[in-house]
């Protein structure tokens, strides 16, 4: 790549909406596996409905943050949301530290999030057919 086509390279400070949309999909199914896989106790489901709940806000508040920052932003703003993700991911995403490469800024967020959401989706299906083999087991005739 010649310096110059790297200068032309989109520079944001802003996920791309795919991103956000990624990160709330694995939010949803971390929690459909927690009421799915461990719901089934009488006690669990109060802290259940409590962690959803933590999940949800830590959701709602940055989606109305948005929401509103969104309204007053300049013209020119909406324009850059509406960039394609191939175009995104092949620019820079400008951090605190100085500038990444967009590709790696979103695989650095979404992977703890989509790590977190298939091990406790693995937990589950493997403590589901442990369970339900234990409970063939013992009530095996000898």
């Amino acid at each position: 790549m010649t310096r110059q086509d790297w200068h032309n390279r989109p520079r944001s400070s802003h996920l791309h909406p795919l991103i956000y949309w990624a990160i709330f999909s694995l939010v949803i199914l971390f929690v459909a596996s927690a009421w799915t896989f461990f719901g089934a106790e009488g006690s669990m489901e109060l802290m259940l409905a409590v962690v959803t709940g933590f999940f949800f806000m830590t959701i709602a508040i940055p989606f109305v943050i948005w929401r509103v920052a969104r309204k007053y932003q300049r013209p020119a703003k909406a324009r850059d949301e509406s960039i394609s993700l191939r175009d995104w991911a092949s620019g820079e995403f400008e951090i605190c530290q100085g500038r990444r490469k967009a590709t790696e800024a979103a695989v650095e967020i979404v992977v703890p999030v989509a790590a977190v959401a298939f091990g406790l989706m693995a937990i589950g299906i493997v403590f589901h057919f442990t369970a339900n083999a234990a409970l063939l087991s013992s009530t095996a005739p000898l």
